[in-house]
């Protein structure tokens, strides 16, 4: 399982809720479509949380990277409806920052072969 971190902060005038609205009718779509497996949101509590991450977290779940291409080639198709889904998050957001990690130890890794 591969994880796709995305941190940002929200426009000044951007609604909170209309912007959680929008991300689930862009990733809802890709999970719909088996583009991408599943996805969270979350929002920084109380003000806890690394000054350079931005306020809201979404983590999307994939496969492998082959699926990550697959939806990174279906959105930068620009082709609706999930471009429009795609321009309503985007413009709503500031100060991004991604990341990719992966669940570990890999499910294929043998065993007896660690160097320390």
């Amino acid at each position: 399982m591969d994880i796709y971190h995305i941190w940002c902060d929200l426009k000044p005038e951007v609604s909170d809720v209309q912007f959680v609205e929008a991300v689930h009718r862009y990733l809802g779509k890709l999970v719909e479509a088996e583009q991408v497996g599943a996805y969270r949101i979350c929002r920084r509590k109380l003000g806890l949380g690394p000054t350079d991450l931005g306020e809201f977290h979404i983590s999307i779940e994939v496969r492998d990277l082959a699926q990550l291409d697959e939806a990174f080639r279906e959105v930068s198709s620009r082709s609706d409806p999930v471009e429009s889904f795609h321009a309503a998050v985007n413009q709503s957001v500031m100060n991004l920052t991604f990341a990719l990690y992966r669940d570990f130890p890999d499910p294929h890794r043998k065993r007896g072969q660690e160097k320390f």
